[in-house]
């Protein structure tokens, strides 16, 4: 066992522990009763809420190697109050899938976050978990036809493969497109179960033959950025940095800016 494991099961026992002592009788539905030697709930009554075992419940908040099953920590996270950030930290700690994370949401975009998109002189854009775009700017509709610019499907994983104005626009289209299949892959790793992706998914496997292609070679890379270059119809050749960030509170939420926009030749790459 490494210590990075140790390191691990302690924080999972200290961030549990601390979250039980912060609990109430009151907020946990508990009658007061005679006065308490330390704050919060006591093991026990955290256990037996939880429906689980004193001492398994014991053994997690002292760091020792016994295994949660995601739903028992799914009770725990319910009992202990954990808000989001909290629960998807619990999770991460102990090295479960949180079984919520397969429901699908509709996330909405913080007005906040609109209106730092139009700020943004360069093209800009949100994703959601499935890769449709949720809001943009205007340099964005100007830079991608067929996606941004109409009434056309948002998802960008079908504009890809589907759209025949992206293969004109991209450039190397067969060597970028095998690469956003593979950042897909990475970044819906948490959600697979989740029914948008999955129809998404799906449907690609369906119309289009190299997504399908891609798909099955299960390639896996993380959304670097870096640069990114297009054969636009009207503003000719141009060259971008791709900078990608994750929304505050959000996290199925991606903000994606390309950052230059320099004109001029294939030639000149």
């Amino acid at each position: 066992m490494t210590m990075t494991d140790i390191e691990q099961r302690r924080e999972l026992g200290d961030f549990i522990r601390a979250q039980r002592e912060r609990l109430t009788p009151a907020i946990a539905g508990l009658p007061a009763g005679a006065r308490r030697r330390t704050p919060g709930l006591r093991r026990e009554e955290v256990a037996q809420l939880c429906g689980l075992s004193v001492t398994w419940y014991t053994w997690i908040e002292q760091g020792r190697d016994v295994s949660a099953s995601p739903s028992a920590l799914a009770r725990l996270a319910s009992i202990l109050r954990l808000g989001r950030a909290e629960r998807a930290y619990l999770f991460e700690l102990a090295a479960k899938r949180d079984p919520e994370q397969h429901e699908a949401e509709t996330v909405d975009v913080p007005s906040a976050v609109l209106a730092c998109l139009e700020t943004i002189a360069t093209p800009a854009y949100i994703l959601d978990r499935s890769w449709t775009a949720r809001a943009w700017n205007a340099p964005a509709t100007r830079l991608f036809v067929g996606w941004l610019d109409g009434d056309a499907e948002r998802n960008l994983l079908r504009y890809i493969f589907l759209s025949a104005a992206a293969r004109s626009l991209i450039c190397e289209w067969e060597a970028r497109a095998r690469r956003v299949v593979a950042e897909f892959r990475a970044a819906g790793s948490a959600h697979l179960g989740d029914p948008g992706l999955r129809r998404v998914i799906a449907d690609l496997r369906q119309h289009s033959p190299a997504f399908s292609h891609f798909w099955d070679q299960h390639d896996v890379v993380g959304r670097e950025g870096g640069e990114r270059t297009f054969h636009h119809p009207s503003d000719g050749f141009l060259r971008y940095e791709q900078v990608t960030f994750d929304v505050a509170a959000q996290p199925d939420l991606k903000l994606t800016v390309l950052v230059g926009g320099m004109a001029g030749t294939t030639a000149g790459r």
